[in-house]
């Protein structure tokens, strides 16, 4: 079995031996993305935020026993932190409210600031509404910014099925949002 090259090795051994300069860097390189990745995944900022903590957690509680070579430490984090979300999403599903939630006004915004942001929120509203593995294909390739091999792998999946998911995925929300338009006004 092939060693993986790791960018954060050293990082994570510093960690791991309770280096507070190397735990701070990690949580100021690592946190911004797991919160981004928990915030799409999630539509919920709260539960994002305590996502984003409780891999960064896990992240310098591992840190010791970490293994270097068999996996890249970003691509666990990733993984930890997609299983957090899926399981906030599970419990979503199984625990009914008394009151629907409180959903922005579909209005058009009246100025071209809000119209940007509205119109951020409706894509992240797209997202959300999108199977789980699709917006997770979405969000790995897309916000996070990784190749379609390091999605895939992340996935346990083959680079021609995440290619499948992604094209679903843009699909659906091309038909979601066919009414923006760029440079559209009230869309």
């Amino acid at each position: 079995m092939a060693l993986i090259a790791d960018p954060d090795e050293d990082l994570v051994r510093r960690v791991g031996q309770g280096d507070p300069a190397a735990i701070q860097a990690m949580v100021a390189r690592k946190l911004p993305r797991m919160l981004a990745l928990a915030q799409r995944m999630l539509g919920d900022a709260a539960e994002a935020e305590d996502v984003a903590q409780d891999a960064m957690l896990r992240a310098w509680k591992q840190a010791p026993r970490w293994t270097p070579g068999q996996a890249k430490f970003d691509t666990w984090l990733h993984r930890v932190g997609l299983n957090l979300c899926y399981d906030r999403l599970r419990r979503r599903r199984e625990t009914p409210t008394a009151a629907p939630p409180d959903r922005p006004d579909p209005g058009p915004a009246p100025d071209r600031g809000l119209l940007a942001a509205d119109v951020g929120a409706r894509v992240d509203a797209a997202l959300i509404r999108l199977p789980g593995r699709q917006r997770e294909a979405i969000v790995l390739c897309h916000y996070q910014e990784m190749t379609n091999i390091e999605a895939a792998a992340l996935m346990e999946i083959s680079v021609d099925a995440l290619e499948s998911l992604l094209s679903r995925g843009r699909r659906a929300l091309r038909q979601a949002l066919a009414d923006i338009r760029p440079g559209a006004e009230g869309a």
